[in-house]
């Protein structure tokens, strides 16, 4: 039963008192989490707030997001202190997404494909037993008591729509469960200047084993970076979600095996993961970036990103962009201290131009550093 010491009072100039007192009729919400988000807004209570009510941190957040059913100790809790009507509270969660158990098609899963990258046990009856296969996974994502749901084209996501969502999901789930396998040294707790961290992580790239740095220096701050394989259908680069304890965690496909490539989408999700994926957020970002960015926060990732590798004004003061040639792009490289792959990638996207300097974005240079984690890719 979750304690109720040090509980939560309402912010200053919202109206609400300490212990609102109850609403005795429903005010008409769907959801359980739909009214509990509408009483923390009315009363400008974050989620920190609730963890008297909820338990820790990482139930708010499963609660929050849909995947932890309300126990009764919370509800009275919910109710006696936020005055969230009873009726609210005990109606029956409506699925994330618009998808329940139901109608989930645990056949339509890639589960061969799944066991061939060893991500789920080979047997001869894949389908047979394919809801308790998923669900073992989602076991180990850290979902183990989540209601299934898929990934959907949103503005959120920045997907296809020919995207398979059980391909993505699977994927994802991968992740999650990748990064709570390998651990971390520490606990994440937020950063306090992610433009320096992102520089930081750039500062590596001129090393032969630079990515591997980077994935080192950042599983020291908390932060996990997973390199897994995309699968057919998922169209993928990059994601950036939190685990169950609230941590960021970062996968990479890697489909695209050059520098250039790593670096953008590595500093990418970072920049997710360290400004966007909040304490109160539930949102993940799922990113294919062929794609243009279709929400304020992807073209925000795009410009923290790109001025991480290359600061604004070095990048106007060079005459790479107006001459691009190899001995320009390595002074350019040379002066701001990070790999010719990274400013020859900036070139060919700035001009359109896929042939310009192929021999400096470092084709077949990433998964070498990574065939361990890769396996078949």
């Amino acid at each position: 039963m979750p304690a109720h010491h040090n509980l939560p009072q309402a912010k200053a100039g919202t109206g609400s008192a300490a212990t609102p007192s109850a609403r005795n009729e429903s005010t008409g919400f769907s959801d359980p989490v739909e009214a509990i988000k509408f009483y923390m807004a009315e009363q400008g209570l974050s989620r920190r707030d609730l963890i008297p009510m909820i338990g820790s941190r990482s139930k708010v957040s499963e609660v929050l997001s849909g995947t932890r059913p309300l126990t009764m100790p919370m509800a009275r809790a919910l109710h006696q202190y936020l005055g969230i009507p009873a009726e609210d509270l005990l109606k029956e969660p409506a699925s994330p997404a618009g998808t329940s158990d139901g109608e989930i098609d645990w056949q339509r899963f890639p589960l061969t494909r799944m066991a061939k990258m060893g991500w789920i046990d080979s047997r001869s009856d894949l389908k047979a037993n394919a809801e308790s296969i998923v669900r073992d996974l989602m076991k180990r994502a850290g979902c183990s008591e989540a209601t299934a749901t898929l990934y959907r084209k949103t503005d959120r996501n920045r997907a296809t729509a020919k995207t398979d969502p059980y391909a993505l999901q699977a994927w994802c789930w991968q992740v999650l469960a990748s990064a709570r396998q390998q651990g971390l040294p520490v606990p994440y707790r937020p950063i306090d200047s992610p433009d320096e961290l992102m520089r930081r992580v750039a500062r590596f790239s001129p090393a032969a084993d630079g990515p591997r740095q980077a994935v080192a220096c950042l599983a020291e701050l908390g932060i996990a970076v997973v390199t897994l394989p995309h699968l057919p259908r998922t169209h993928l680069d990059g994601a950036a979600m939190k685990s169950s304890e609230g941590s960021p965690v970062i996968g990479l496909t890697l489909r695209y095996d050059r520098l250039d490539n790593f670096w953008f989408v590595l500093l990418h999700e970072l920049a997710h993961a360290t400004r966007h994926l909040t304490e109160d957020s539930d949102q993940d970002f799922i990113d294919d970036l062929r794609l243009s960015p279709t929400s304020e926060s992807e073209r925000e990732a795009d410009q923290w990103a790109q001025d991480a590798l290359i600061p604004p004004d070095a990048w106007a003061a060079s005459a790479v962009s107006e001459r691009p040639s190899p001995m320009n792009t390595l002074a350019l490289a040379h002066r701001i201290g990070v790999h010719p792959a990274i400013v020859a990638g900036r070139v060919r996207y700035e001009t359109g131009n896929y042939r310009l300097l192929s021999q400096l974005v470092g084709t077949g240079e990433v998964s070498r550093l990574f065939r361990t984690e890769l396996g078949t890719m």
